[in-house]
């Protein structure tokens, strides 16, 4: 708590499902252009940003609509199963969406940055990991991630 108000949740400090939404949305636009990027999701389910924009909201505290329709942490998983990512198509990735982030005006102070930054990295690193073959099979049970402002306790609530 600071000022006696509770502390907003990262989905809420950077505007909303709406906002994501938006990001989401203008940031997979760009995805058929990318070299690097447009093989990956060739063939893209027409409602992908939306997914993609529900489940980080739901990792940044927002509503678990994610979770409710689509099966949660395990789903997301069982998605990047044996595409086998690059580390060049991640980078590639967060370098995108950090572009589309400012385009989109999503909050700039150091502390939302952080904890942004530190979800898409450990996110897309967990993708590739679980890209390669070999990877083994989600865990159906696995909970669904919770990221938050950091530490105490570290940005991983889940």
């Amino acid at each position: 708590m600071t000022d006696g108000k509770p502390v907003p949740t990262l989905s809420q400090w950077l505007g909303g499902p709406e906002k994501l939404k938006a990001l989401t949305r203008r940031f997979y636009q760009k995805v058929p252009q990318d070299p690097v990027l447009a093989p990956v999701f060739a063939g893209m389910d027409p409602h992908h940003a939306e997914h993609v924009a529900a489940f980080i909201a739901e990792v940044f505290g927002g509503s678990p609509d994610y979770s409710a329709t689509q099966g949660g942490h395990a789903h997301m998983i069982a998605r990047h199963m044996g595409r086998r990512l690059t580390e060049h198509q991640r980078r590639r990735w967060i370098d995108l969406m950090l572009e589309t982030v400012d385009e989109e005006g999503l909050p700039s102070d150091p502390e939302f940055r952080a904890a942004l930054v530190g979800y898409l990295e450990w996110g897309t690193r967990l993708a590739v990991l679980n890209s390669q073959d070999g990877a083994g099979e989600p865990d159906p049970d696995a909970k669904m991630p919770k990221w938050d402002w950091g530490p105490p306790g570290g940005p991983w609530l889940g």
